[in-house]
């Protein structure tokens, strides 16, 4: 398969153009430029908010001018993550895409499916002139990666719809109802350096190629967490002899991804240094077995380097037993049988960089109960509290609560079954989706989310599945299709 093969053509060309328009979270002016452009362009009414969120109408095609309107929506901004050796400009570059058999991904970098490919979806319909529709509000936000700041933004009557189907999902045949709710928490260490002991051998630790993920939907799949790994192997080595010192902790980099690499810079003294290799390397096989299904790729190093001042040893202990200590992964499940058991509460342990004088340390908690989301965030600040950081937690958003009687799930539940001859799922994701936030300023709403298949997401092995795009099309044409009259 070529690029020139990809199904449905249309979509494929709106996401290459889509992949060379940069756009962090939170830094995503270019997009929202080249989407009002775009709107205009195609001489449809096109509006951008204060917050720059980006709304583009088209009317119905003829005699569907009285069916209800339905908003398509996805949000323009992605992940930036790449491989450490890899040179890329996220404000500059353009994403550089390749086929590996039925898959779709990027050269070292994130693909920006995520959810560039509704992004494309959206602009698809908008330029088509051959399928049938009634009113179509075609929503653009932005910094959902980063903030839900384009959702938590979107006033009242910006949208005037009674449908909404988002478009970032990544598991096709599944049809996605509710969502859970989030908050970050921080901690900081503070802290004076101190100069190393005299003779002390300094010892570089580092950890990289692990698989991560969404810090939410891949939660449940046991992937190995770089921070608790390496704060694991340090809080082991500082119980089991005396004088190990830390300089160093660098991991992580974005609140909702499972971290993949990062080391540790430590001083010993220097009759230690070998037993310090050895349990490291007997530490590496022990992990490399625990995550031998997950995780299969992952690479431990140590090195000598150079001597630098340490972290006051009061503080470091106390840090390190912190991490030790602190809930990472599921909390609890879904007791709501409707929801099949998915993951109800968890929390992920995100990012760690030490600086001169602190240690600064990001995590994220997710629940589909917001009294339980409340409780976990509470047990992360008192763990970190309880070691002498400062701790707070973010105001997060909402969770989307499943809508009894849905008529949109009752029509998209009902095309999937006469196109593809089988049910689809209908389910619950533990992730954030914008809809929580839809849901509190449009209680009226009646909300649907799916898309075609995404792996790896957050990562650099992000891909996404090439014939579950034409699947999702097929069908999202269809219930435009079946939208009934107001």
């Amino acid at each position: 398969m070529n690029k020139n093969d990809l199904k449905p053509a249309v979509v494929f060309a709106e996401f290459a153009k889509i992949n060379e328009i940069p756009r962090p979270s939170k830094r995503e002016e270019k997009m929202i430029e080249y989407l009002r452009n775009w709107g205009k362009s195609h001489g449809l009414d096109t509006k951008v908010d204060e917050t720059g969120n980006v709304i583009i109408r088209k009317p119905a095609t003829k005699g569907m001018e009285q069916c209800k309107t339905v908003i398509l929506q996805s949000h323009m901004d992605m992940v930036c993550d790449k491989l450490v050796d890899v040179e890329f400009d996220f404000d500059k570059d353009a994403i550089k895409t390749y086929i590996d058999g039925e898959w779709l991904t990027a050269e070292g970098t994130t693909l920006g499916a995520d959810d560039g490919i509704g992004c494309a979806i959206e602009l698809a319909i908008l330029a088509s002139d051959d399928i049938e529709h009634g009113p179509i509000e075609c929503l653009f936000t932005r910094d959902e990666e980063t903030g839900l700041t384009g959702a938590e933004g979107l006033k009242a009557g910006f949208m005037t719809g009674d449908y909404l189907i988002n478009l970032d999902s990544e598991d096709e045949g599944e049809i996605f109802v509710s969502c859970a709710g989030g908050r970050n928490t921080q901690a900081k260490f503070t802290f004076e350096r101190q100069a190393a002991p005299t003779g002390a051998f300094f010892i570089k630790g580092s950890l990289k190629g692990l698989v991560g993920g969404h810090s939410g939907d891949d939660i449940n799949k046991k992937r190995a967490n770089a921070i608790k790994l390496l704060a694991r192997f340090l809080f082991q080595e500082m119980k089991r002899y005396e004088g190990i010192q830390l300089a160093q902790f660098h991991s992580g980099k974005l609140h909702n991804a499972i971290p993949r690499d990062g080391y540790f810079v430590i001083a010993v003294p220097n009759d230690l240094k070998e037993n310090i290799r050895a349990d490291w390397n007997v530490f590496a096989a022990e992990v490399e077995d625990e995550f031998h299904v997950t995780d299969t790729q992952m690479v431990f190093a140590m090195e000598s380097t150079e001597a630098e001042n340490i972290i006051a040893p009061e503080v470091a202990k106390k840090f390190i037993w912190a991490l030790q200590a602190v809930d990472n992964g599921i909390y609890a499940i879904c007791q709501d049988e409707a929801l099949g058991g998915m993951v109800e509460t968890s929390s992920n342990i995100a990012s760690v960089h030490s600086s001169e004088n602190a240690i600064d340390i990001l995590s994220s908690q997710r629940s589909n109960v917001m009294s339980n989301l409340d409780n976990m965030c509470a047990t992360i600040q008192a763990v970190f509290e309880l070691a002498g950081a400062e701790a707070k937690s973010s105001d997060g958003y909402p969770a989307w609560k499943m809508k009894a009687n849905s008529k949109l799930q009752e029509i998209v539940i009902a095309s999937y079954k006469k196109l593809f001859g089988k049910d689809p799922i209908v389910r619950g994701i533990h992730a954030g989706l914008e809809c929580g936030l839809f849901s509190e300023r449009y209680p009226n709403l009646d909300m649907v989310s799916f898309g075609p298949t995404l792996r790896f997401v957050h990562t650099p092995d992000e891909r996404l599945h090439i014939p579950t795009v034409q699947m999702v099309w097929d069908h999202l044409l269809d219930v435009l299709k079946n939208i009934p009259q107001k």
